[in-house]
């Protein structure tokens, strides 16, 4: 009974502090790096933050050179879905390039520093082209395949104009879908966008003056823009992070050291009650492993 009392403390202690900031009005916080992918976990991060009734506001902080063409396109409709309901407000930083930048303009407002980089709308389909090495080692591959273009176009062998003519028609439908984000989401013509969507990229100064983001600056800005939303501009920022990551303490191994130093259980028969529980009391965390294709279609 001790035993299932402390838990029951430390559990509480545990959940009241990590969820204490998200429970009081607020701004939430949520940070996207790095290259983009489809990650389940970033985008529940977001609906929750959506459907968080202490969270007036939402913003994104940016920082990101690009990535998958799906993987933006979920944010992108997360955000979208998101500002349905709330001010969604974007912060870049570094850079909002690519997939990055589509990110950024799922927004409602986009702030970025003077020297941010901005831009490079665009999409290109890489793959390597590894013919002449193994001519030089005399290695060739053999193919019996059901039509011409199946797995086309190939590392192995020079792409046929048919080939490179499918890849092109699929890089320019996504290229059309991107810039039509872009001119619906900035408010701009599409002439307009086709102008800046060559692949160009831009310092933030710059992309305030062509129309890509709204205002120079970080949180006192920011602020600003959630004022003119009537959100009380004096709410604490909390960031956001996947549960996982906070559950692990909660729910894994840092729950059961704590509980064997409150009450002075052995290891082993803290082992022993997370075996009765099947396992799950002491549950550690799930790590969830990327990784992309080499040939892929790319917003970059």
């Amino acid at each position: 009974m001790t035993v299932v009392v402390a838990i029951a403390l430390v559990a509480g202690l545990f959940a009241r502090f990590q969820g204490s900031g998200r429970n009081s009005d607020h701004i939430a916080r949520i940070d996207i790096s790095g290259v983009i992918t489809d990650d389940q976990r970033l985008l529940d991060l977001i609906e929750d933050a959506t459907e968080n009734e202490a969270a007036k506001a939402l913003v994104v902080s940016i920082s990101s050179p690009g990535g998958t063409t799906y993987g933006g396109e979920r944010i992108h409709k997360a955000l979208v879905e998101a500002g349905k309901s709330k001010p969604v407000v974007a912060d870049i930083h570094t850079l909002a390039a690519s997939a990055g930048y589509m990110v950024a303009a799922s927004t409602d407002h986009i702030v970025a520093g003077e020297s941010s980089i901005v831009g490079s709308i665009g999409v290109i389909f890489q793959y390597a082209q590894a013919q002449d090495l193994l001519d030089k080692i005399g290695v060739r591959l053999e193919e019996i395949k059901s039509s011409p273009l199946k797995a086309e176009p190939s590392p192995f062998h020079e792409a046929s104009e048919e080939a490179k003519a499918m890849i092109r028609s699929m890089v320019l439908d996504s290229y059309d879908w991107f810039v039509d984000l872009v001119a619906a989401r900035r408010e701009m013509e599409r002439s307009q966008v086709l102008t800046l969507a060559d692949g160009s990229i831009f310092t933030g100064r710059q992309a305030l003056a062509n129309g890509l983001v709204d205002a120079l600056g970080g949180e006192a800005e920011i602020r600003a823009y959630l004022k003119s939303r009537d959100i009380d501009d004096t709410l604490e920022f909390v960031d956001w992070e996947p549960a996982s990551e906070s559950e692990n303490l909660l729910l894994g191994a840092g729950v059961a050291s704590i509980l064997r130093q409150l009450t002075g259980l052995p290891a082993s028969l803290s082992d022993e009650i997370d075996r009765l529980s099947g396992g799950k009391l002491f549950l550690d965390g799930l790590v969830s492993v990327w990784q992309v294709g080499s040939q892929s279609e790319r917003v970059e």
